[in-house]
C-alpha cells in the first residue's frame, strides 16, 4: 500500500503546474515554500529542528517546488541558515532563491552592503534570484529613497549578487502604485492576498495593477497565516458542504488565490510535511479561473460570514514580539480565532479557553498589556492589537460563574 501511495505522489508532480514570473525569461512553480514557519523543538522560535525543515524543503523541490522565500529576519536569523544547508547537494540550481533585506534596521548604503553579504554567506549562494526590499510601506519608502536604495540595488545587480530588485508590500493601495510607478527595473513586488482579505492593503486592485505592468506578483498569506485552515464554525461547514466538489479548508483558500491568472506563485509557511505533502498536491490542481461560478458564491459567502465573526487578521510573523510586558501576542490571537471557529457550542468553547489558560496563562496573558504601542509600530498587517487584546482579555480573563 505505502509504495501505491508513494507512486501516486510521484505521478502527480508531472502535473506540478508553473507560471510565467512577470516580464522574467521564467516560470516559477504554482506552489512557494515560505521559510518563516518551519518546525522547531520547544517554544524558542529560533530553534529549528533542521532535519525535519531540510525534509520538507527538499521534499518540495523534489516534488515539482521552484520557488524559496526567505527573510533575513525569520525565526531569529535562523531561516537563511537552514535554506543554505537544505539547498546544498545540487538543489541551490533547481530553485528560485528569493530572500528581503530588514529595511527597518536599514540607516546607510554601508547596512545594506554588509547585509547582502551576510545574507549570501548565510545561504552559502553567490547570487540570489530575486532581492526584496522587506515590508515597504510609505515611510518606510521615503526612507529608503532617501538612502539611495535603488541606486545600491543596480550596482549589486550589475555585479551579479542579485540577479532581480523587488519588494514585498504592507500599505494601501495608492502607497502600492507610487512605488511600482517610482521605479521601472522592479522584477516583482509581494503582497497579502486571501479571499478574506481581498479588499485589504494591496488587495485585488493591487494584484491587477502590477500584473499589468508586468511584474511577477508573488502572494503571501494566502491561508490568513493559518486562520482559514482550521476547522470552521458550523455554519461556515454548511456552507462548504454545498460545494459539488470537497475540498479542504487549506485548499479552498489555496485554489481561490491560484483563481486570478495576475498571481505568478503563491507562498505557504509549511510546518509539518503532510502539509507539504497535502500543498503540493492541492497545486497540482490549481490553474486561472478553474473554480467555477458556483464556487466563486460559495467562498464569497464564507468571507461575509468570517467578516461578521470578526476574525483577527494576525498572520503569525512575530514582528510584534517580544511584547516588553510579555503578552504572547501571537498565541493569543490564534487562540481568539480559535475561539470564534467553536461559537454556538459552550463546551467547546470552554475547552478553547482552558488551553488559554494552559498555555498562554497570566504570566504571558492579556491582562500584562500595558498599551504601550510597540506592537503596533512593528505590525506589518497595521491591526489595531491593543483594542484587540482587550476583546482577548475579555474572552478569556473575564470572571465566570
Amino acid at each position: 500500500m505505502l509504495s501505491l501511495v508513494l507512486w501516486h505522489i510521484q505521478f502527480r508532480v508531472l502535473f506540478m503546474k508553473y507560471r510565467r514570473f512577470g516580464k522574467q525569461g521564467f516560470k516559477v512553480s504554482a506552489l512557494g515554500f515560505g521559510v518563516m514557519r518551519l518546525p522547531v523543538i520547544g517554544a524558542d522560535h529560533s530553534n529549528i529542528d533542521e532535519p525535519k525543515a531540510i525534509e520538507m524543503i527538499r521534499y518540495a523541490i523534489d516534488h515539482g517546488v521552484n520557488y524559496i522565500d526567505t527573510a533575513y529576519g525569520y525565526h531569529g536569523g535562523k531561516s537563511e541558515v537552514v535554506v543554505g544547508k537544505a539547498l546544498k547537494d545540487g538543489y541551490r540550481e533547481k530553485v528560485k532563491l528569493a530572500t528581503k533585506m530588514p529595511t527597518w534596521t536599514i540607516n546607510s548604503q554601508a547596512d545594506m552592503e554588509r547585509i547582502l553579504n551576510e545574507q549570501l554567506s548565510r545561504l552559502q549562494t553567490d547570487h540570489l534570484d530575486v532581492y526584496l526590499l522587506h515590508g515597504l510601506g510609505k515611510d518606510r519608502w521615503e526612507k529608503l529613497k532617501g538612502l539611495k536604495v535603488l541606486e545600491w540595488g543596480e550596482k549589486a545587480v550589475a555585479d551579479g549578487r542579485i540577479r532581480g530588485l523587488g519588494f514585498s508590500f504592507h500599505d494601501e493601495f495608492e502607497v502600492l502604485k507610487d512605488i511600482i510607478d517610482s521605479y521601472d527595473g522592479w522584477v516583482m513586488c509581494q503582497i497579502l492576498y486571501n479571499y478574506v482579505d481581498q479588499d485589504r492593503q494591496a488587495g485585488t486592485r493591487g494584484l491587477q495593477y502590477a500584473a499589468s505592468k508586468g511584474l511577477g506578483v508573488v502572494i503571501m498569506e494566502p491561508v490568513g497565516g493559518g486562520a482559514l485552515a482550521v476547522n470552521p464554525p458550523k455554519e461556515i461547514q454548511a456552507i462548504w458542504d454545498e460545494a459539488e466538489t470537497k475540498r479542504s479548508q487549506a485548499e479552498w483558500a489555496l485554489q481561490w488565490v491560484w483563481n486570478h491568472p495576475g498571481v505568478s506563485v503563491v507562498l505557504s509557511g509549511m510546518s509539518t510535511m503532510q502539509q507539504v505533502v497535502e500543498n503540493v498536491e492541492s497545486a497540482s490542481r490549481s490553474g486561472p479561473r478553474t473554480l467555477t461560478d458556483k464556487e466563486l458564491q460559495l467562498i464569497e459567502k464564507v468571507r461575509q460570514k468570517y467578516s461578521e465573526y470578526g476574525f483577527i487578521g494576525c498572520t503569525g510573523c512575530r514582528y510584534c514580539m517580544p511584547c516588553p510586558n510579555g503578552v504572547a501576542i501571537p498565541e493569543i490571537f490564534a487562540l481568539n480565532n480559535l475561539h470564534f471557529t467553536k461559537r454556538g457550542d459552550r463546551n467547546l468553547e470552554q475547552e478553547v479557553v482552558k488551553k488559554y489558560m494552559e498555555t498562554v496563562g497570566k504570566e504571558n496573558g492579556a491582562k500584562n498589556c500595558k498599551k504601550c504601542g510597540r506592537c503596533e509600530e512593528l505590525c506589518p498587517q497595521h491591526l489595531p492589537i491593543r483594542n484587540l487584546i482587550g476583546r482577548a482579555e475579555f474572552v478569556f480573563e473575564r470572571p465566570r460563574p
